[in-house]
């Protein structure tokens, strides 16, 4: 079973501080949503509750379009058992490192060190046009360059043990990958077919997604079971230099390798304790939807977390991961990716 998380959608303009270069019943991944400039305004809806649903395949996702939720969003107890497994997963990985270093005692949190991640970037395209999906290499130039600027703190958040080196990247021309639907046996099968590398490998597959998706991402607790499901996948239009107004930075790619890396959204639990699970997060009393400056939703913890890399706003209104965030993605790594 597979257990969605997340979406993302569109609202109004927001500059960020700082800009990036070029741009289990336990879950198993996580989703974003969200669409273009002028299509995200013409199909926007009212707000639903979050729902949640249980899929066979990914994990979850972001979408284009205001009040389009993927249905990913976990419950809290959910969340409540995913979490019980992650701390007897993580003492279990920490208690082994002692063991490799005699006289040590077991830690309760991971000293990660510097970590570079491998990234295979997959491109599935129905043409050898960029409006068919064959995105120029620049774009995937910028991702890299975004991803390694969000997680390193230089856009104006905390620095994270991790950074991304391209590996390679390979194009396949196949219009029924291209046109992917979360879940879907395309789905499948292009992972299948593609997927690069162990539990430490970030694969990245680009295609035209379904749903007005912008991307979706597996937890690292699914690998186990599921390795060759593995990864993110994003809208190619979502990319730096990519077609989708408000969406088009490279920040379908950083929320969405936060969820590879283990993060909830910062909207998880609602005002309710213990929130997303990471104690430096405001608590959020739902996503926030473009950059609604001074939003707050939970009176006891301060203003909404709006400009996190975890919640559902702009990509101009984001620009942060939390100290808080990096030791969980440090602490998901040791338990599941190293």
């Amino acid at each position: 079973m597979r257990l969605n998380i997340g979406q993302r959608i569109a609202g109004t303009p927001h500059s960020r501080p700082l800009r990036r270069l070029g741009t289990l019943a336990v879950a198993t991944g996580a989703v974003l949503a969200m669409v273009p400039g002028t299509v995200t305004t013409a199909v926007a809806a009212p707000l639903s509750d979050a729902a949640t649903r249980c899929a066979d395949g990914s994990a979850g996702a972001r979408s284009t379009a205001p009040g389009v939720r993927d249905g990913a969003e976990l419950t809290r107890l959910q969340a409540k058992t995913m979490e019980a497994r992650f701390k007897a997963d993580l003492r279990l990985a920490l208690e082994r490192q002692a063991r490799i270093n005699p006289g040590s005692e077991p830690a309760t949190t991971s000293a990660l060190a510097a970590t570079t991640i491998p990234v295979y970037v997959h491109i599935i395209r129905k043409d050898t046009t960029t409006a068919g999906g064959n995105v120029p290499q620049e774009w995937i130039t910028s991702q890299i360059n975004v991803l390694n600027n969000s997680f390193a703190g230089t856009t104006g958040g905390a620095a994270t043990a991790f950074s991304f080196n391209l590996v390679s990247i390979d194009r396949t021309t196949n219009a029924q990958w291209f046109d992917l639907r979360q879940g879907s046996r395309n789905e499948k099968r292009m992972k299948s077919t593609l997927r690069q590398g162990g539990s430490g490998a970030l694969n990245i597959y680009t295609a035209n997604l379904a749903n007005n998706l912008l991307g979706w991402a597996t937890f690292p607790s699914s690998y186990a079971g599921n390795p060759s499901q593995d990864g993110v996948v994003v809208h190619y239009q979502s990319l730096p230099g990519g077609g989708f107004g408000n969406y088009n930075e490279g920040d379908t790619g950083t929320h969405e390798v936060g969820h590879w890396i283990g993060l909830y959204h910062t909207f998880q639990g609602g005002c309710t304790a213990p929130g997303d699970y990471v104690a430096d997060t405001a608590y959020e009393g739902s996503a926030a939807y473009e950059c609604p400056t001074g939003r707050d939703t939970c009176t006891s913890t301060g203003l909404d977390p709006i400009t996190n890399f975890m919640d559902y706003t702009y990509d101009s209104c984001m620009n942060q991961f939390t100290a808080g965030q990096a030791q969980r993605m440090a602490d998901q790594w040791t338990a599941y990716r190293s």
